[in-house]
């Protein structure tokens, strides 16, 4: 069965006025591919347009809390942390995201932490598509959640 559509095969927003308040968290993940002019710029804080992860961190933060405005049917969350970090692997060009999200709430996290980690990822490659339109962003997706009835699960 599915959740958002109602008896009538209507999109519907899941009515979770029953539910427990619990803690929710969940860890999501993403990678943007660059070139090594790319990363060198970033590393030395060289880009024009500005330091890049932390205009990112930035940007993945406020989209987690704009969720609901972005993705139909989520509901607004009182979230508590959002932590957005970001790791250069310079072998492969590349540079890997993650997200955290907790609240204390009714539902899960996990759009807020997949979108904090795409807005985040989708920054970079605002700010770094004057040296190459050659980016691509890949592997976005949720590592680990728990709280809840459905409880813990992770990849």
């Amino acid at each position: 069965m599915f959740t958002h559509i109602d008896a009538n095969g209507d999109a519907n927003m899941v009515d979770v006025t029953k539910k427990d308040d619990t803690l929710r968290e969940a860890i999501a993940v993403g990678s943007i591919t660059l070139n090594n002019e790319i990363i060198k710029a970033i590393i030395e804080n060289k880009n024009k347009k500005g330091d890049v992860l932390s205009t990112s961190k930035i940007a993945g933060i406020q989209a987690a809390k704009k969720t609901a405005d972005l993705i139909p049917l989520t509901h607004n969350l009182n979230l508590t942390k959002i932590d957005i970090d970001f790791f250069i692997d310079k072998k492969n060009n590349m540079i890997n995201c993650k997200s955290l999200v907790r609240c204390l709430g009714k539902t899960g996290v996990e759009m807020e932490a997949l979108t904090a980690v795409s807005v985040a990822l989708l920054t970079i490659y605002d700010m770094c598509k004057s040296f190459s339109k050659n980016l691509v962003i890949s592997e976005i997706m949720l590592l680990k959640k728990s709280g809840g009835k459905s409880g813990n699960w992770s990849k």
